[in-house]
């Protein structure tokens, strides 16, 4: 199978590519003009251009490839979000989708798949609600920003792909994205639950989401959003005390709201305060198997490994 990932250089890409590569595949990436893709491994057969911002597209380059992986987009957690850091987070994601979808219509050979990264952070915050593909979104402004990156990803099947878009959880791995940052004041003996500590969080590590990918690529009935999310999502406060006992620390310092909600502004909110207790119905119908379905064990074995 011939497939197509953009985001290559991140960690969720990284794997992916390595894992397809690994299994035979031919992966290529999407790369902006002028540019390596720097950190993404030298896996790629055949790479193609594609500007996100002007939608520029070689789609000579991209003629063949089975499948699209999309993973691209600018973090949503690099910095507090100013106007212009929303904007870019809005363009990143719902622009560059609506543009890479464009240029993959003009393929004369089609993507049969076309997989597109989301987020939990479409249901915005919602206490203690049981959340499922079924549920509807929330309304602040990452709720809504999920919800038209969705959108613009679905249209990809108006020219006949089978559209996947799954809501990832927080993405659990030692060398890259948000757990360094949770272990480090941990580690420095400083690390607590962040405010009430009863928030819901919803989480899969690295390995289950390079599976859920895998799966979606392979089985036919996966199909829209999934919620990309371990089955047993954690209270802020117990997740702290399991990354705490896996790492040998203690975690007896919180950080208060009003402290976070000064630091980030409204990322707090959105990103360490709100409540999401997502599950994962339509993965675990489909009979996708776990190789970490449980926090205490998952974060031990990620720790113990490097992971």
């Amino acid at each position: 199978m011939r497939v197509l990932i953009s985001g290559s250089s991140g960690m969720i890409g990284r794997a992916v590519a390595r894992s397809l590569a690994g299994d035979g595949h031919e992966v290529s990436r999407l790369v902006r003009p002028k540019s390596s893709a720097a950190g993404a491994e030298s896996v790629a057969a055949w790479d193609v251009r594609w500007d996100p911002a002007s939608g520029d597209f070689d789609a000579d380059a991209a003629e063949g490839a089975d499948a699209v992986i999309h993973l691209a987009g600018a973090s949503i957690g690099d910095g507090r979000w100013t106007p212009e850091r929303k904007e870019l987070l809005r363009t990143s994601r719902v622009d560059a989708t609506r543009n890479l979808v464009s240029g993959l219509a003009t393929l004369n050979t089609k993507p049969k798949v076309f997989i597109a990264a989301s987020a939990v952070g479409f249901f915005g915050d919602r206490g203690d609600e049981k959340l499922t593909e079924y549920s509807g979104p929330g309304h602040d402004f990452l709720a809504a920003l999920t919800r038209n990156w969705e959108r613009e990803s679905q249209l990809a099947s108006d020219f006949g792909a089978r559209a996947v878009m799954p809501r990832f959880g927080i993405v659990l791995s030692t060398s890259d994205g948000a757990l360094p940052r949770m272990a480090l004041p941990i580690k420095l003996f400083v690390g607590g639950k962040l405010g009430s500590g009863r928030q819901w969080t919803s989480w899969i590590t690295l390995a289950d989401a390079v599976g859920v990918i895998r799966f979606a690529l392979e089985n036919e009935a996966v199909r829209g959003p999934v919620n990309a999310v371990a089955p047993n999502p954690e209270r802020n406060a117990d997740f702290t005390r399991a990354l705490a006992h896996a790492l040998h620390r203690p975690a007896i310092f919180p950080a208060p709201a009003f402290a976070l909600r000064l630091l980030l502004g409204e990322m707090a909110d959105a990103l360490l305060l709100s409540s999401q207790r997502a599950l994962p119905e339509r993965l675990l119908s489909l009979g996708f198997s776990y190789k970490d379905p449980e926090l205490p064990a998952a974060l031990q074995r990620i720790v113990s490994e490097g992971a």
